[in-house]
């Protein structure tokens, strides 16, 4: 008799712990893919009665699932613009969750030195007005480095991605031509290149094809051993893509309540020009208050305990100024 109850007992306790569990979804940016998904494991190790599962589709992609309600948050490179928020079904918290960067990831096979490229170069690249790697303007930016008489292919992203966004927002920068002809947005008309889907995709392509140029972030370029090259910020000097480089960028940014902000060609010496933020959204009216509170608690985390992930995959943690800011305005999410 004692048996049957215990018995009775654990699957009661078993089956309680399955009605307590609580599951997040959501789906959007590449980009912090892998920051998230480190995250997500060491958070459910934490409380093992949190589940949040995570599709990396891109910017693009994670909109267009919040918008449908599709996902209980999304995640983008590209803060939402004032007619995107509108479309939304409610009001939608954008929160800064780590920086990063991205760079141009080349490969040339027996290319020796690391290659630097002047912003417009890179302009006239994507524009397709650049197509050798021998070009004037780029043995100009790089002396002493044998650039081949190679064929430039142009590899960008075929998906919407917010990694296209801080590309094209930069470009569009440092470039009145490309900024008037092909502009900034997570999806836009590409003068030339081959399209592939995902930081994954572009890495993928850049690593198989011989004379190829991309842009991803600097962790997919850090996993795949792909080269990438410094650029020439604002202030005249050529930088490459570091915690330091990226941190300065965003140091001297004047954050608005909202947090929707560009740090693109960031003033300053030090600085890398392609860095970013990326960004979680979540409504505040969510109607399930345990994913409500799950919501809250990991952010909470996020901002805090979890930024100590960062720099070991290749983000740059949130200056604790901005920590300070978005913790008043997660507080508000319970």
């Amino acid at each position: 008799m004692l048996k049957r109850v215990l018995a009775v007992l654990v699957v009661l306790l078993v089956a309680s712990s399955v009605w307590a569990a609580t599951t997040l979804n959501g789906a959007g940016a590449t980009f912090p893919y892998p920051i998230y998904s480190k995250w997500f494991s060491e958070y459910h190790k934490l409380h093992p009665d949190v589940e949040i599962n995570y599709q990396s589709i891109g910017s693009g992609g994670g909109i267009q699932q919040l918008k449908a309600g599709t996902v209980d948050f999304g995640a983008s490179d590209m803060p939402l613009q004032a007619d995107q928020l509108k479309e939304m079904r409610g009001p939608i918290v954008q929160l800064p969750t780590v920086l990063g960067a991205a760079v141009p990831a080349y490969n040339v096979a027996g290319l020796s030195g690391e290659v630097k490229f002047p912003a417009k170069v890179l302009a006239d690249i994507f524009m397709g007005k650049i197509t050798k790697w021998n070009d004037k303007a780029l043995m100009a930016a790089n002396p002493g480095v044998k650039l081949p008489d190679k064929s430039i292919v142009v590899v960008h992203r075929s998906d919407g991605s917010g990694t296209t966004f801080v590309w094209t927002d930069f470009l569009s920068k440092v470039s009145p031509e490309w900024k008037s002809q092909v502009g900034s947005n997570t999806s836009v008309k590409w003068p030339v290149g081959l399209g592939a889907k995902g930081n994954e995709g572009v890495a993928g392509m850049v690593r198989q094809m011989d004379g190829a140029i991309g842009y991803v972030e600097l962790i997919y370029a850090l996993q795949n051993k792909i080269e990438y090259a410094q650029v020439k910020n604002a202030a005249g000097e050529y930088v490459n893509a570091s915690l330091e480089s990226v941190s300065k960028a965003a140091a001297t940014a004047q954050i608005p309540a909202d947090y929707r902000v560009s740090i693109t060609n960031a003033p300053g010496k030090g600085v890398y020009p392609i860095s970013t933020f990326t960004w979680i959204l979540v409504s505040p009216a969510l109607p399930d208050a345990g994913k409500k509170k799950a919501i809250h608690d990991f952010l909470e985390w996020a901002v805090t305990k979890g930024q100590s992930y960062s720099k070991d995959l290749g983000y740059a943690p949130l200056p604790e100024n901005l920590v300070k800011m978005e913790l008043k305005d997660i507080a508000k999410l319970k």
